[in-house]
């Protein structure tokens, strides 16, 4: 009788369109400041922790950019930012220069180099690695492969001359006791993007390949012994686990780098090739040239202009490389986006 009478009353209140709305809620709803005040609150220690990360960030990068306002003027130490407004004259110079066709294809050569072959090197070791068995060995690997990533690119281009001078150099001296004439390297700039692709991938292969490492040990293990039993081989293994779970990664730590695909690697350049001008022609990238420009004629305006320009060509191929990796993501059916 009970379930017949309820029926009953909401049949009426359904055709008689009398269904009553549900009750409202006694307790006022929270506005979004005690929202926000409530979540910090939850959350202080984390915010606690990544307060000094946000206030470095904030004075080294965010406050420096008023100084941009530099490109755009004839900038004097006196006046500071009260200098003579010169508009767009700054970056004129750059453009109309004879050698920034020179600037430019080296500074993206080399950089597309050394993006290339260090995450190529890089995943392949992470990716031969992972398949070794010895634990002690995996160890004793990675620190040497890490080692480089500590030294010092001063002492990196004492230890190469070390190899390669003309007089004095392991490599020359090893050359004259085959009866072979003594190589001169300074004097071949072609062989110069090589050179220093190799020190680069030596320098570099070490700390992504324990990035790497790291994203591979978090693969499930019942993959691997679920293809072992189904037959598939090492190789099929790496190719079809191991590889596809550091897709992301790649894609990820390949557009940072994009990034800066306009910034030469100054340290290195300028450590190992410093003044040598016959090497000019493969080695000479914008951040050198941005320093000998200062070092003569002291234009502030003009090295601002420099690095803006490079920031805003930067940004615009990390934004078009993150547009195709968005196309292929979606044919793939995942997102491997950094935004």
């Amino acid at each position: 009788m009970v379930r017949i009478e309820l029926m009953t009353s909401l049949t009426k209140n359904f055709i008689g369109g009398q269904s009553q709305p549900p009750a409202k809620s006694a307790v006022p709803k929270a506005s979004q400041l005690q929202k926000t005040v409530r979540y910090v609150r939850e959350n202080a220690l984390l915010f606690l922790l990544g307060a000094p990360a946000v206030i470095l960030i904030f004075l080294f990068s965010y406050i420096p950019m008023m100084g941009t306002v530099i490109a755009f003027q004839d900038y004097s130490p006196r006046t500071m930012f009260f200098s003579p407004w010169v508009g767009l004259n700054n970056f004129r110079l750059l453009v109309e220069s004879p050698l920034v066709i020179r600037l430019v294809t080296n500074t993206l050569q080399l950089n597309a180099m050394f993006i290339v072959t260090t995450t190529f090197f890089a995943v392949t070791s992470a990716l031969l690695l992972n398949e070794v068995r010895s634990t002690s060995f995996k160890r004793i690997a990675q620190s040497v492969m890490f080692l480089p990533f500590f030294m010092g690119w001063t002492i990196v281009a004492m230890v190469l001359f070390g190899l390669i001078d003309y007089q004095v150099g392991t490599i020359n001296a090893i050359i004259t006791r085959f009866g072979l004439e003594r190589m001169i390297v300074t004097d071949k700039p072609d062989w110069w993007p090589w050179i220093l692709t190799t020190i680069r991938v030596w320098k570099g292969t070490g700390s992504g390949c324990i990035i790497y490492l790291a994203v591979l040990v978090s693969v499930d293990p019942q993959q691997y012994e679920a293809a072992a039993i189904d037959g598939a081989s090492r190789w099929q293994r790496m190719r079809f686990i191991s590889l596809p779970a550091l897709t992301p990664v790649v894609i990820l730590l390949v557009l940072l780098d994009i990034g800066r695909i306009f910034f030469g690697d100054f340290g290195m350049i300028y450590a190992v090739i410093g003044d040598k001008a016959n090497l000019y022609s493969t080695t000479d990238v914008i951040d050198t040239y941005l320093l000998r420009a200062l070092r003569n004629n002291s234009n502030y305006g003009f090295s601002a202009a420099v690095g803006l320009l490079q920031s805003i060509l930067g940004f615009i191929c990390i934004f078009g490389s993150n547009w195709l990796v968005k196309i292929y993501s979606r044919r793939q059916g995942e997102d491997y986006t950094i935004f």
